[in-house]
This record gives structure tokens, C-alpha cells and sequence, in this order.
């Protein structure tokens, strides 16, 4: 029997072969993969393992890990891939997925851009110099298999089957991925400092990613371990992956799995030797984690990354030094003097050989791990060592070196940036602050758009530049442009302070308030740090959604600031929707109605707990992003009935409805004697006066119309009296009208002029009045400029202008709880009608046609005589009518001829006179078909429309 010997099994850092010089592969690399004068080290490194010719058939899900892996790729930062290269099996897979990489970032010019080039952040490497054939994307080779062994590849994988060799050696190719590896995670970069004796060394982070696999598989994850480097293994990718985690998680079951997940026949001695083998893996499973691609989320394998190599550096000096710590208690127990070396991960991987870095020197640590991708992530799948781990090392070493308040701003913009919630939670709660002259890189970062042309920008960037462009621009100023009076170069500082404020003039354009107010105290970007409602006003135009909540909870006036944030957002959505960005559209709009949901709960909350201190916040006055308002009036002034419809809304209009008397009917007249000022300067009691004058001036008017306006019956004092005296309370009533259009004393709204007015007349009821306003104008002016005998016109108009008036009544039945709900539901009712109509209209326009040619053929006065003569008003005369079930039967078939004539002379010369209509069958097939269409299918869509619409009123009530 052959005797074992520790190198027949897997290599360590003694069986280094000479002939392999890892630090010529590397400077191989960097020339290939770096352009010149630029960091020549990689941010994170992915060793892919797994390439094998087992026949074994294992199915499994590829595009997960594809997925997973590209996108933890992209969040590293400036990532290698190393794979080994084969022309099928899992190099496939892993070259599919750099592919699709390729192509989704740049497009056709994917194969033209090298990877030295500046946007190619993953860089995939192959160790072997086999070409494939859908070589389709750069890569480089690193070509360790020139290298030549003692023992042919070939020849090791025949001995392994045989009873006699199988010592589970690996070829040299493996040994010299065992060694490259562990060369680059003892590579550092050094970032030189202003003071010579200060040098910060960043070592590389690196990952082994096991899929599939072999036997030799098994042997190169033992090696790797035993170099103490993390090793990810994919569960539910089969062979050899499978076998370490069932291993693992229970080793009885290695003698029923591994024949059929290896595909290979096993003797005593093969089977003792793999389980040793497997053994010494699970002496180091502290170093092994697990992705599951049938349960785990493909953006998940970041997270699995992260703490793998997170927990390999804290657990190295323990691997190390197992013997000499076992037995010790727990790091958790009662600090004792051995122990008060204890230092974060962070500050030993950052290690500063002297002084406390500077506030530059910490940027240029955290500049080497920047993340590139442009897109963002959800903040749900984030831990605190998810991929980049800078964030996680940074946060300790500053932490531990108490630089939090000094140099913590650079994370937190990189945290805001990438939508870091957790970690832009803690440093907030360090009450660490964002710099002023960072807010400017925030908004270039986040929200323009490098791919777009400036004129054809579809995102959040083209619709700021459509609200105000020049607004727009301001707010992402070039790097290093120089303002106007920086003599000395461009001054970060006020350009923040710039930055902000065009944000905020930006949001008072979108949502139409004026600047009034501004000078009752300092801008608020006048420091050196950023409020925390200018990040919450970027975190809005950025659409992030959990930062927003992070940033509102830590803001001022917080119900005011929640309404007009999701005010902004629902313009925004609008914005989107009307450039047919739909997707983007529903996001805004998803997310201005959270913004309202959290209003909605902070005033039930506060209602529970405080209902009087609730119920006065909705009318006080506050400032925010320079729009001052009371969140009562701008919930109604932006159309958020729900804030309106709140009890807290509704205590606190009816303490002013009310006057502060009893919200009920008899006690409220009772009150008249108690308190008879309060009584009569009420809102209601007002309200009701007005109403009843209204209703006596409703019965002079009709009273005037019925039986004074022809001149015969106008010179008599009564009827002088009583027109005049409409025209009086017209005018009145006009000017109210125009006062409440444009803001009482106690309302105040900071609106624009144009805004307001919108505002107003989008009320049906406002409307209404100025009908009938504009009907009693010109009801005066036909009487007073063209007068007559009778005054027809004159009647007319006056008759309508009542008419519109008795509409203008029906408004005092609003306040009643079951009457109010009915009007409401009509006026919905008449916007699905007129829908109708608009529809309808071409129909009877359309049938009409027909009628008209067939039965007057070739007719040439169309549009002789007076308007009220034309023939349009016959061709739609019998189709509209036939909606209500007239059918004109005979008529239509040309079979009543009273009252006209054949004769062209008579009905050319007199258009009083009528044409006979002419006989014709295809008339009456068409009103045939045209009533059971208009009868059976328009009438009941509009049923349809008005049953849908009283629904949704009863609802909402």
C-alpha cells in the first residue's frame, strides 16, 4: 500500500514550486489590465473554482449565480475575476455572465473597449491559454498551465481512478492558484502621505467561489484554507460544492453521497483519504460560507461575500493560534490586561504605522474602494459587510480613531451616495455632519446622467431641466468650474451653499409657491455643514425612498415636510408620466403616497396621545425649503383630501367653523345668549346669513324676470328696485368671490398668482358662480346697449343667468352629512357624462352624415341664412333624438312629405321652406342598427359610468 505523505495530499505555503514566480504573473497582469500612471490594485478579487469533466449530470441554477456574481462584481469596485478558462462547464457560465456585462454597459462596443479602459470595473482573467469560441468579450490570460509539472494533468486524473496512485495530487496549475492566490491577499497598496512617516498599507480583499467541481476541487479548497483564505461554497450547484456542504452540515451522509454526486468508485484507502481530506476542511468551516441558488436572492451573493472575508480576517489569529487559545473564556467576558490589545477589524487592516491620518488622507483610502456602478440597489439587501467593504472597515478605523466627526462626512457621502441606509443611520445618529462643499458632488453623482444627451434626458435629470433649466444647471455645476467672484479659484463652499439653494427655489417653481417670507431668517445654507432638509430634498429628487424616511425622521415640522415632500414627488410623477416614462412615473408616485401614509400615521398617533396639541398643529404656520404654510391649507391646496378628510382636519375646522362654541346644533344657537359675539362672528353663522340673503335676492331676481323686463312693465318703481338691486348684490358678490380667490387675511397662501387661481376654478361650485356671473354681465348689457320693445335676448339671458344662480343654492346642502355626499356624486356623475358626450358626439355627427346625403342628395345650402337655419343643426337633429328612443320612422323612409317641396326653385329661394326627403332602404338599415347601438351599448356604458363613479364617492366619503 502506498504510504501518505502530507504533500500527496494538498500543498501548502512550503510546496511552493520554484519555478512559479507570482510576482511576475501579477506585474503581468497590471500591464495588461491598468493603463499607465494609474493604481495598479484591484479592490476586490473573485477566485472561481470548479472545472471538471465529471459525467456526473447536474442541472442547476446558472443564472443566479451569474447574476450574483456579476452584481457583487459591480459593488467591489474594481474587481478581477479569475477563472480558469475551459471552453465549457463552468468557465462557460462564468464568460456568459462577463458577457452579458459587456453588453449591457456598453453596448455594441463592448469587444472594442479593452479592459485597461477607465468604465471597465470587472476585469476577467483566464490562468489558461485555451481560446474559445465565443470569445466575445476582453479578457486576459494569465497562462499558468505553460508551466509544466513533473506529472501530466492527464495523467493524474487516470491514476486517480486507479486503486493503487489515488493520492488526490493536484496538478501543478492548482498548486500555482493556490500560491497566486495567496499572493494577492498579502498584496497592499500604499497611499503616501504629506508626512513621510505616515503610510497606510490596504490589503486586498479576496474570495474563493466554489461551484461544481472534483476531486481536485475538494483538494483546492483544503489548500486555500489552510492559507486561511474565505472560501464561498454555491449549494445547489452539485459534484463536489454539494458534497463539502452535506459534509458539513452532516458527515455520516459522505459515504451515501459521494459516489453519486462525484460520479467516481471508491476504495477503503480513496474513501479515507477524501474523508480526511473533508475533515480538514471542516476543522476550517469557520472560513466557509454558503450561497444557496435555490433559496438565496441573486443580490444576496454580495452580502455572502462580504462576511465571508469580513470573518476571515477576524478569525486569522485565531486560526492561527487554535492550540494556544483553546480553553481561553469568551473576548465578551470581563476585560482582562491580555486583552487590551483588542482592536476593530477596521483598524487592523488600516493600520497607520504612526500619526492619525488627516481629513485627505482618509479620502484617498476610501477613494481606492469607491464603487463605480451607477445604478442603485435596494437598501433591504444590504448588511453592514455587504460588498464594498470600505464602508465596513471605515467606519471601524474612524470609530476606533475617534475621526467620526472630523473625517466621517467622506463616508457619509459615499453611504448616501450608494444608498447605505444602515450605515447613513449611524452616522447620523454620531451626529456627523455633510460638508457644504460635498452637497454639489451628491447631486453630480446621483442624478445626472453621463449616457444621455442633454436635450433627450429621460430621467430625474431631463425632468429638473424641463421644471427650470437654468435652476437645473445650477445645481449641478461642472467640476472645477470657476463662479463669478472666486478670484483664487472656485469656492466649494459657497457652491454647496449654490447648489442648495437652487434646490430650493427649484422646488418652490415645481410646486408654484412664491418667495415671499425668505428675509424673516438667514438662509439656512450659510454654514459649512448641510441641514438635514437639504439632504432630505435630494434624497426626493433622487428618489430614494428608505433615505427619505432616514432624513425626514431626522428633520423639523415633521408633518408640514412630509406634505411637501409628497407633494414634489407627485408633481415629479406627473413629470415623468407626461416624458412616457411610466415606470418611473409609478415609482414617484409609490412613493409621494408613503410620504402621505406616514402624515396619515403621525396624525393618528398624535390624536391617540395628544388630540388638542393635534388638532391645533394642523394651523400653524411653519417654513419649509422656504414654503410657509399651515399643513391644513396646503393639504388643500395641493388636493390631499385624505390630510383634509382627517378627524384631526376636521377638529380643527370645525373649532373655526364653530367659533369655539359647541360643535352642535342647538347648543351652538343656545349659545347666542352666553356668548352673543362669538356667536354671530362665527364661520357658520356667517355662512347661514349668506344663504338666506341668497335666497331672498334668488326670489326678487325670478320675480323681476317673470313679470318686469319687457319695457311695458319696466317704468314702475318695483321693477327698477328690483333689478338694480340684483345688480348690487352681484357686484358684492363678485368681489367676494374675487378676495377668497386670491386669499383671505386669515388664510394666507404664498402661492402664485396664476396657481391660486387654477386653484380656485378646479372647484365646481366656483365654477358655477362665474357662469353665472358672466351670464348676469351680459344679461346688463344686452338690456342697457341694444335695447327693444320686447327684449328677447335680453329675457334669455337674464333666464339663464337664474338658472345658473338656482344651481349656485343647491352649494348650501354641502354641509349636510347625507344631502353633501348625493352632490357630490352628481358632480362626479357629469365629468363621466361629459366624457360621453365627447364620445357620442362623432357617432351622431357620423350618422347623421348619412341621413342627410342619402335623403337630400347633392343639397347646396348648407349654410345659407342665419346661424339658426343651417342644415348642420338638421343633420344632427334626428340621430341625437334617437338616443332617446325617437325613431322618425316615417320620416326616414321618405314617406311624409307634408310641409315641403321637390320643386329646387322653392327650397333654394326660401330656406323656411323644407326639402322633401327622397326614398332610400339603406336609411332605415342604418337607424335600424345605429338605435340598437346607441340604445343598448352607449346608454348602459354611461349607466356603467355613473354606477363606477357613485362607488368610488360612497368610498371615499
Amino acid at each position: 500500500m502506498q504510504q501518505e505523505h502530507p504533500n500527496d495530499m494538498y500543498p501548502s505555503t512550503s510546496t511552493e514550486r520554484e519555478d512559479f514566480d507570482p510576482d511576475a504573473q501579477w506585474n503581468k497582469i497590471v500591464q495588461h489590465v491598468y493603463r499607465p500612471k494609474e493604481d495598479i490594485t484591484p479592490s476586490m478579487v473573485f477566485y472561481v473554482i470548479g472545472d471538471s469533466d465529471s459525467f456526473v449530470p447536474s442541472p442547476w441554477r446558472k443564472a443566479v449565480f451569474q447574476t450574483g456574481l456579476i452584481e457583487a462584481a459591480k459593488e467591489g469596485g474594481d474587481t478581477w475575476i479569475i477563472y480558469r478558462g475551459e471552453e465549457h462547464g463552468l468557465s462557460k457560465c462564468i464568460r456568459d455572465a462577463y458577457r452579458d456585462y459587456g453588453n449591457m454597459e456598453f453596448g455594441t462596443k463592448n469587444k472594442k473597449r479593452g479592459l485597461d479602459h477607465k468604465k471597465r470595473h470587472v476585469k476577467l482573467i483566464r490562468i489558461t491559454e485555451t481560446q474559445t469560441k465565443d470569445d466575445l468579450a476582453p479578457e486576459h490570460c494569465l497562462c499558468l498551465n505553460k508551466i509544466k509539472d513533473d506529472v501530466s494533468e492527464e495523467k493524474m486524473r487516470d491514476n486517480a481512478q486507479s486503486e493503487f496512485d489515488y493520492s488526490i495530487q493536484l496538478p501543478g496549475v492548482e498548486k500555482d492558484m493556490i500560491t497566486f492566490a495567496k499572493f494577492i491577499s498579502k498584496k497592499k497598496d500604499i497611499f503616501p502621505s504629506e508626512k513621510k512617516d505616515f503610510r497606510i498599507p490596504v490589503p486586498v480583499p479576496i474570495a474563493i467561489i466554489v461551484c461544481e467541481g472534483d476531486i481536485f476541487t475538494i483538494a483546492h479548497v483544503e489548500g486555500v484554507l489552510e492559507m486561511k483564505l474565505p472560501v464561498v461554497v454555491v449549494k445547489g450547484s452539485g459534484k463536489a460544492a454539494d458534497l463539502i456542504v452535506d459534509y458539513l452540515e452532516n458527515p455520516e451522509s459522505l459515504k451515501r453521497k459521494a459516489g453519486s454526486l462525484l460520479g467516481s468508485r471508491f476504495n477503503d484507502q480513496n474513501f479515507k483519504k477524501l474523508e480526511k481530506c473533508l475533515r480538514k476542511i471542516k476543522e476550517k468551516q469557520k472560513l466557509v460560507s454558503f450561497f444557496d441558488v435555490d433559496k438565496d436572492a441573486p443580490l444576496m451573493f454580495s452580502n455572502t461575500v462580504g462576511d465571508a472575508i469580513v470573518n476571515c480576517y477576524a478569525m486569522e489569529n485565531i486560526l492561527s493560534n487554535k492550540e494556544e487559545n483553546s480553553g481561553t473564556g469568551s473576548v465578551y467576558a470581563k476585560r482582562s490586561p491580555q486583552y487590551d490589545n483588542i482592536s476593530s477589524i477596521g483598524r487592523t487592516m488600516l493600520n497607520p504605522d504612526s500619526v492619525t491620518p488627516q481629513e485627505n488622507q482618509m479620502a484617498k483610502v476610501l477613494k481606492k474602494y469607491k464603487n463605480p456602478r451607477t445604478n442603485v440597489l435596494k437598501s433591504t439587501i444590504f448588511t453592514p459587510s455587504s460588498l464594498p467593504l470600505y464602508f465596513y472597515f471605515g467606519y471601524q478605523f474612524l470609530q476606533e480613531c475617534n475621526l467620526l466627526q472630523s473625517c466621517g462626512h467622506i463616508l457619509l457621502l459615499e453611504a448616501l451616495r450608494s444608498n447605505r441606509c444602515d450605515y447613513v443611520r449611524v452616522l447620523l445618529d454620531h451626529d456627523v455632519k455633510l460638508k457644504m462643499k460635498d452637497l454639489p458632488k451628491l447631486y453630480r453623482r446621483t442624478i445626472t446622467c453621463t449616457g444621455c444627451e442633454d436635450d433627450g434626458c429621460l430621467h430625474m435629470y431631463g425632468i429638473l431641466k424641463l421644471i427650470d433649466e437654468k435652476l437645473a444647471t445650477e445645481m449641478f455645476p461642472i467640476k472645477g468650474a470657476k463662479r463669478k467672484g472666486d478670484e483664487n479659484g472656485p469656492n466649494t463652499v459657497n457652491l454647496g451653499s449654490e447648489v442648495g439653494t437652487s434646490a430650493r427655489k427649484l422646488c418652490r417653481k415645481l410646486l408654484k409657491y412664491d418667495e415671499k417670507g425668505n428675509n424673516a431668517k438667514p438662509n439656512d445654507n450659510s454654514g459649512e455643514n448641510v441641514d438635514i432638509s437639504d439632504i432630505l430634498l435630494w434624497s426626493l429628487f433622487a428618489n430614494r425612498t428608505d433615505l427619505a424616511e432616514i432624513c425626514w425622521l431626522r428633520s423639523e415640522n415633521h408633518l408640514l415636510t412630509g406634505l411637501i415632500s409628497s407633494a414634489i414627488l407627485k408633481k415629479l410623477s406627473r413629470k415623468a408620466n407626461n416624458m412616457k416614462e411610466e415606470r418611473f412615473s409609478r415609482d414617484l408616485e409609490n412613493h409621494s403616497m408613503l410620504f402621505q401614509k406616514r402624515c396619515l400615521d403621525l396624525l393618528d398617533r398624535m390624536y391617540d396621545e395628544k388630540m388638542n396639541d393635534a388638532k391645533k398643529l394642523m394651523g400653524y404656520e411653519r417654513k419649509v425649503w422656504g414654503i410657509e404654510s399651515t399643513p391644513l391649507m396646503f393639504a388643500y391646496e395641493n388636493f390631499m383630501y385624505d390630510i383634509v378628510a382627517h378627524t384631526c382636519s376636521q377638529k380643527n375646522m370645525n373649532s373655526i367653523w364653530y367659533n369655539g362654541l359647541p360643535p352642535n346644533t342647538w347648543p351652538f344657537i343656545c349659545s347666542i345668549g352666553e356668548k352673543p359675539w362669538k356667536f354671530f362672528t362665527a364661520p357658520l353663522t356667517k355662512y347661514v346669513c349668506n344663504f338666506v340673503m341668497f335666497f331672498s335676492i334668488l326670489m326678487m331676481y325670478s320675480d323681476f324676470v317673470l313679470t318686469s323686463v319687457s319695457t311695458e312693465y319696466y317704468d314702475n318703481f318695483r321693477a327698477r328696485f328690483l333689478e338694480y338691486y340684483v345688480y348690487f348684490w352681484g357686484a358684492g358678490d363678485l368681489i367676494e368671490e374675487i378676495l377668497s380667490c386670491f386669499g383671505g387675511l386669515k388664510f394666507k397662501s404664498y402661492r402664485g398668482l396664476s396657481s391660486r387661481i387654477k386653484r380656485h376654478f378646479y372647484n365646481f361650485w366656483n365654477i358655477v358662480d362665474l357662469i353665472s356671473y358672466v351670464l348676469l354681465i351680459v344679461a346688463l348689457c344686452v338690456r342697457h346697449l341694444y335695447p327693444s320693445t320686447t327684449f328677447t335676448i335680453a329675457r334669455r339671458m337674464f333666464s339663464l343667468s337664474l338658472l345658473a344662480m338656482y344651481l349656485r343654492f343647491l352649494e348650501v346642502f354641502l354641509i349636510n352629512r347625507h344631502m353633501g355626499p348625493t352632490l357630490i356624486m352628481i358632480k362626479e356623475m357629469l365629468k363621466d357624462l361629459l366624457r360621453f358626450l365627447a364620445l357620442t358626439i362623432f357617432v351622431v355627427v357620423g350618422v347623421g352624415m348619412y341621413y342627410h346625403a342619402n335623403l337630400w342628395p347633392d343639397h347646396q345650402t348648407i349654410w345659407n341664412g342665419s346661424w339658426t337655419e343651417w342644415r348642420i343643426w338638421d343633420i344632427i337633429y334626428y340621430p341625437y333624438w334617437q338616443l332617446y328612443g325617437e325613431s322618425y320612422n316615417e320620416f326616414l323612409e321618405g314617406k311624409d312629405l307634408s310641409d315641403c317641396s321637390n320643386v329646387t326653385s322653392v327650397w333654394q329661394n326660401d330656406p323656411s321652406k323644407e326639402r322633401c326627403p327622397q326614398e332610400d332602404w339603406t336609411v332605415s338599415a342604418i337607424s335600424a342598427i345605429y338605435m340598437l347601438f346607441s340604445n343598448l351599448l352607449l346608454v348602459n356604458l354611461v349607466i356603467a359610468m355613473f354606477r363606477n363613479g357613485s362607488c368610488e364617492s360612497r368610498s371615499t366619503e
